[in-house]
C-alpha cells in the first residue's frame, strides 16, 4: 500500500523528485532530436552524463515507456521510439485543443485583481527577454501560463493541460530571441483581451501560440535532419 505523501521517507520522495528531473531531461533529448529515433539508452553512460546513479534513470526510462517514447527490446535495452511529424502534430493538437477550452472560460471569470497579477508576471518575463536569461524566460512563461489557467477554475482540466505540455521544449522555445519577445507582446494583446472581456480574441491568440511553438519545433527537426535519414535508421546495439 502507498503510505500517504506526509509519512513518506524524505529519501523515496528526493527519488521521486530526480526520476522525474531526469524523464523531464531525455523527453526534451527526444523532442528535440538530441536523442534520435533508434538510439539505445544506455543506463551507465546515461547516469554518467547526467551525473546520477543508474536507479533514476531505469525509473525515468520506465515512465517514457509508458508514455510510449520509448520501448524495451529484450536483452537490448530501452530504444527511443520514432518520432513522425504527425505525431508532433498531435500532440499540439491536444495541447491547443484543452487551452483554448480554459482560455475561453478564463476570458469570463477572471477577475481584474488575476488580469494586474498576469500583467506583473508579464514584465517579469520581459526583463528575462531583455537579459537574454533562457532559465528565466522558461519560468517566467510557464508562470504567466499557470496563472493564466488558474483563473479558469477547471483545475482538473488544467492538470489534463500540465501533463499534455510537458512535450514541449521549454528551453528550445526560450532560447529563441524572436521567440520571447513574441510571447511578450502575444502576452500584453491577451491581457488586453482579457481587459475588454473578448472572449473570442482570447481563443484566436492561444491557438497562435500553440501554432507558432508547433511551426517553430517542426522548422527546428527539420533544421537538425531529425527525419533526414528516417527511412535508414540503424538500431544500435547495447
Amino acid at each position: 500500500m502507498i503510505a500517504p505523501a506526509g509519512t513518506r521517507p524524505a529519501g523515496a520522495v528526493r527519488r521521486e523528485q530526480l526520476s522525474d528531473e531526469v524523464a523531464t531531461r531525455l523527453r526534451t533529448e527526444i523532442m528535440t532530436g538530441v536523442l534520435r529515433p533508434g538510439t539505445f539508452i544506455r543506463l551507465d553512460e546515461t547516469a554518467a552524463r547526467l551525473g546520477v546513479s543508474i536507479t533514476p534513470i531505469r525509473e525515468a526510462l520506465r515512465t517514457l515507456r509508458g508514455e510510449g517514447m520509448v520501448e524495451l527490446e529484450p536483452h537490448r535495452g530501452h530504444r527511443v521510439v520514432p518520432l513522425s511529424r504527425n505525431d508532433i502534430q498531435d500532440i499540439f493538437w491536444l495541447q491547443s485543443t484543452i487551452a483554448q477550452e480554459l482560455a475561453a472560460t478564463t476570458a469570463r471569470r477572471i477577475t481584474d485583481e488575476q488580469i494586474d497579477e498576469l500583467e506583473v508576471l508579464n514584465a517579469a518575463m520581459a526583463v528575462a527577454v531583455e537579459q537574454q536569461d533562457a532559465d528565466a524566460i522558461a519560468a517566467a512563461e510557464f508562470a504567466f501560463h499557470r496563472a493564466f489557467n488558474r483563473a479558469s477554475g477547471r483545475i482538473k482540466l488544467a492538470w489534463f493541460l500540465l501533463h499534455a505540455t510537458r512535450y514541449l521544449p521549454p528551453q528550445l522555445f526560450a532560447s529563441d530571441r524572436t521567440w520571447g519577445a513574441e510571447a511578450v507582446a502575444s502576452h500584453d494583446r491577451l491581457i488586453a483581451a482579457l481587459r475588454r472581456r473578448d472572449t473570442a480574441t482570447v481563443v484566436d491568440l492561444t491557438e497562435g501560440q500553440f501554432a507558432d511553438g508547433l511551426s517553430r519545433l517542426l522548422g527546428y527537426l527539420d533544421q537538425v535532419g531529425l527525419w533526414a535519414n528516417r527511412s535508414r535508421a540503424v538500431r544500435r546495439e547495447s
